[in-house]
């Protein structure tokens, strides 16, 4: 006699949400996780672990790289600036120049004139500055008597005890 099989059903409380009727819910009951896709989750991990450490250090020194060469960009814009200046200070005329502006040197027969006070003077209708103290600005002393005073004071100043 041969034995009918049993239908086997699965032994599971009824759903009490839709879950299982959705997309996701068929997808996530299709999963089904083998030993093979365990170990190479396990070394997806493993290489993410090793790899990170080195790719920050890249990114890192990529980033250094970057800056050193700005900085080299730089330097070498100041080196050409510096070697235009020194070409000019090889011209005779340049530092002919140079010279009668900074060090007020003149040639052999040329006429040096120096401006002594060269700043603006002030203009009548614009106000003028105010004054601190009319006392501090204008004084009734003759200095010259007051200068014979002091030198006659210290002078006929009688001998200091010892």
């Amino acid at each position: 006699m041969a034995r009918k099989r049993a239908e086997r059903r699965p032994v599971a409380l009824a759903s009490t949400d839709n879950f299982a009727d959705t997309i996701a819910g068929n997808w996530l009951h299709g999963l089904r996780l083998s030993g093979f896709s365990l170990v190479m989750m396990g070394l997806l991990i493993m290489a993410v672990i090793v790899l990170a450490p080195g790719i920050r250090t890249y990114a890192d020194q990529r980033q250094q790289i970057d800056r050193l060469t700005a900085a080299v960009t730089q330097q070498q814009g100041d080196v050409e600036q510096l070697k235009s200046e020194r070409e000019r200070w090889n011209d005779r005329t340049y530092v002919t120049t140079q010279a009668r502006d900074r060090l007020s040197y003149v040639l052999p027969g040329d006429v040096s004139f120096l401006v002594i006070n060269d700043l603006a003077l002030p203009v009548a209708g614009e106000a003028a500055v105010p004054v601190a103290s009319p006392t501090i600005q204008t004084t009734n002393v003759d200095w010259l008597s007051s200068m014979f005073a002091s030198a006659m004071t210290a002078g006929l100043a009688p001998e200091a005890a010892q």
